[in-house]
């Protein structure tokens, strides 16, 4: 029942957005008209319109995954595509406006409404990711990981994402030859990979992630696929030490990309 929280919140968070983006829209009239209702420039159908728009806006929000529940909300990348988002979203509604009521209206006000929308959005989504986070992370978790290999990788996963409130929680760590360990950062080392498959069904694992032991990828891969989990791979178990490393599309093909050293431009084309 506890994968229910995923639904629940983002539910909640689809919902909000669209509240504030009306908010926001709703706030740059007053700030243009003032605090009153213009008769020059009435209110009813502009929020009208902003309503209607609103589901085509979030919709292009959408497409670019910001609503990943794992995704880190305060990135650079995660607040352009909030800009971007909103933008495009100034534009549907001049549009709508225009061709429902063929007048055009102060672009002081387009510019509030675009200033507005990405800063509130992108403000409303760092908060909502940490509170996110903190539910997930409550036991039981939403999205427990089983965590294969003890080498100082995974030692550095795993504290990056306790430290950083992962949705992503390990819960357990299995090693393919076995450690004198008995917990990781407070996370259980609970022997072989001979208990794999005990592992998986009494912990209900969402995740696995492999840190090592690359001859075991078939069978853990496998067995992911078996059971509907999603199989994470480091890359540093195929030799991929650099931290820029990255998966990409070569023609509809998966693959991993290690490139030069990119400037700041040529990182948001990539």
């Amino acid at each position: 029942m506890y994968i229910v929280r995923s639904h629940v919140l983002l539910a909640l968070w689809l919902i909000t957005d669209l509240l504030i983006f009306v908010a926001a829209y709703a706030l740059a009239y007053f700030l243009r008209v003032g605090w009153i209702l213009s008769t020059d420039f009435p209110f009813a159908p502009y929020i009208t319109v902003v309503a209607a728009v609103a589901p085509l806006w979030l919709l292009v929000l959408a497409t670019t995954r910001t609503f990943h529940l794992g995704r880190n909300q305060a990135s650079l990348r995660n607040g352009a595509y909030i800009g971007y988002a909103a933008l495009v979203g100034v534009a549907i509604f001049t549009l709508a406006y225009y061709f429902a009521y063929t007048a055009f209206f102060s672009r002081l006000l387009l510019i509030y409404a675009l200033v507005l929308t990405g800063a509130c959005i992108w403000l409303w989504h760092i908060a909502f990711d940490a509170l996110g986070r903190r539910i997930l992370r409550r036991n039981p978790p939403t999205f427990p990981a089983l965590i294969i290999g003890v080498t100082r990788e995974s030692k550095a996963l795993i504290a990056t994402l306790e430290e950083r409130k992962s949705a992503i929680k390990p819960v357990a760590i299995l090693d393919a030859i076995g450690v004198k360990e008995k917990e990781i950062h407070s996370i259980p080392v609970l022997g072989k990979l001979d208990r794999l498959e005990s592992t998986l069904t009494e912990l209900h694992i969402t995740h696995v992630i492999q840190c090592s032991d690359l001859e075991q990828s078939i069978n853990l891969l496998s067995a992911c696929r078996n059971r509907g989990i999603t199989y994470l791979l480091l890359p540093s178990v195929l030799g991929i030490v650099e931290r820029d490393g990255r998966i990409d599309s070569l023609e509809g093909y998966p693959v991993a990309v290690v490139a030069p050293k990119q400037s700041l431009i040529q990182w948001f084309f990539r």
